[in-house]
């Protein structure tokens, strides 16, 4: 009989570890929006220099949550706390197994008294979704998924579209739109913003470094509200970002997008994987790089390691809680960034055209090839570290990555070797052709990279100097 759940599948692979290892899901697609524009050089260079819009209307889990016990579900699930959450304010939502390892992330947006969504990858959703259907909480969970990766032509239809206006000139052409002066919302909170004559909703923050709105409103009207933006934004030099650059401007900014969900181990969590689908994308999903190990739990992460510890709060009840106030205040990896060596990836790049077996492909300017990345930072023969997602950034004419280093190696300087590239050959994962390991000189740098985010952003984990 096939596999109806995530537990069957995992008892049938025997080794979750092996499993995630060897998935065949292939590359993780942003899909339906256009790969590129103009070019992702220009396009990355946009956000940094003029401004930019973002489409986010197709890659992300839309869920609804509405009823009276909306709060008090997502306060038990979130490690974050909700004093002072009111309508139209926004929050960064991390919810984490009983272990107190991260499940993943998104935004939640308060809409209205007993009305919330949240905005995520699908590991985050699924928790969630769960709770409010077995929980006894009284609450409706309304899900609307992340677009097929491959539509194969089909049409695609969203309850809602959602862009973003970022950059040194977002300001600008927000006045334009909104009739000469932009709307006067706070950090993370929403507002309305006037475009072609419709009241929009819009939450201000700043991807980029510089003040901008996340604006989204009916699926039908995406065309109107893109060509007004489009329209506005032509004298301030706005460029359209495609898929293969959009992903990569957490680089810059400090956001660790895809680690491996928390769920594939302990008692706690089987009744959750029994209720996840067999095919979803906790079975499913893949891990690349150069870590190995046999056990599945060296994969998860806590929050404190991916620079949330901030967001800890241990004023209410919460899924995790008893795990994380076990290691609070203790000494932890730290999230950083990895500046790889430039010359050791051109000869990377070289490889392609010489004889015999490669070195593993360095994809342009997004470089991960699974669902979660973990290559190997070693120092003095010690795995210390892992970098988790790596790209490459026309701005700082660097090649990045985001990872966790042991504390005693997180100092902005420090030299590190990365080992690019999976051992043996390769997995069979479909993303891997066979070839060789590189050990690339790296260096940690600051988290965020960009000196603009780390002093232009609003104070919390990007800005310089936030506790983690």
């Amino acid at each position: 009989m096939a596999p109806t759940n995530l537990e069957d599948v995992l008892q049938a692979a025997g080794n979750p570890a092996t499993m995630v290892r060897d998935s065949q899901i292939g590359a993780y697609v942003y899909p339906v929006v256009a790969p590129e524009f103009s070019n992702w050089r220009d396009e990355q260079a946009a956000w940094r220099k003029s401004c930019v819009l973002f489409d986010q209307s197709h890659h992300m889990v839309n869920l609804y949550v509405e009823g009276r016990d909306a709060l008090k579900m997502l306060s038990y699930l979130g490690i974050n706390s909700f004093k002072n959450f009111s309508v139209d304010k926004a929050k960064q939502f991390v919810p984490c197994s009983y272990s107190g390892h991260v499940i993943g992330d998104g935004i939640l947006f308060h809409l209205a008294e007993n009305s919330l969504v949240f905005v995520g990858r699908a590991p985050a959703a699924n928790w969630i979704q769960f709770h409010a259907e077995t929980g006894g909480y009284d609450v409706k969970a309304t899900k609307d998924d992340r677009s097929p990766s491959r539509p194969m032509g089909k049409a695609v239809v969203r309850s809602v579209y959602r862009f973003q206006i970022q950059g040194p000139n977002a300001n600008g052409v927000m006045a334009k739109l909104n009739g000469g002066s932009a709307p006067d919302i706070k950090f993370f909170n929403m507002g309305v913003i006037k475009i072609a004559g419709r009241n929009v909703r819009a939450l201000r923050h700043g991807m980029a470094g510089a003040p901008g709105l996340e604006i989204w409103g009916p699926y039908e009207e995406q065309d109107e509200i893109r060509n007004a933006i489009l329209e506005a934004g032509a004298e301030f030099g706005i460029v359209q970002v495609g898929a293969r650059a959009y992903a990569t401007n957490t680089l810059e900014s400090g956001w660790i997008p895809s680690p491996l969900p928390a769920v594939y181990t302990d008692d706690r969590m089987k009744t959750y994987r029994q209720w996840l689908p067999a095919n979803g994308y906790e079975g499913t999903a893949s891990v690349g790089g150069s870590f190995v190990s046999s056990n599945i739990e060296d994969y998860y992460v806590t929050p404190h390691e991916m620079g949330y510890g901030t967001f800890v709060k241990f004023d209410h009840d919460f899924i995790g809680r008893e795990a994380l106030e076990k290691i609070h205040g203790k000494p932890h990896r730290r999230k950083v960034t990895f500046e790889w060596n430039g010359q050791d990836v051109a000869t990377i790049f070289a490889s392609m055209y010489e004889d015999g077996d490669v070195y593993k492909y360095i994809d342009q300017p997004n470089a991960n090839y699974s669902s979660s990345s973990y290559d190997r930072i070693v120092v003095n023969g010690k795995t210390v570290g892992a970098s988790m997602f790596a790209g490459y950034s026309y701005n700082e004419r660097r090649q990045l990555s985001l990872g966790i280093v042991d504390e005693a190696f997180a100092a902005p300087g420090t030299a590190v070797t990365l080992v690019w590239g999976e051992p043996d050959g390769g997995t069979r994962k479909t993303t891997v052709e066979r070839h060789r390991q590189f050990d690339i000189r790296a260096t940690v740098a600051p988290v965020p990279y960009a000196r603009e985010v780390r002093e232009g952003y609003a104070a919390g984990w990007r800005s310089t100097g936030a506790a983690t």
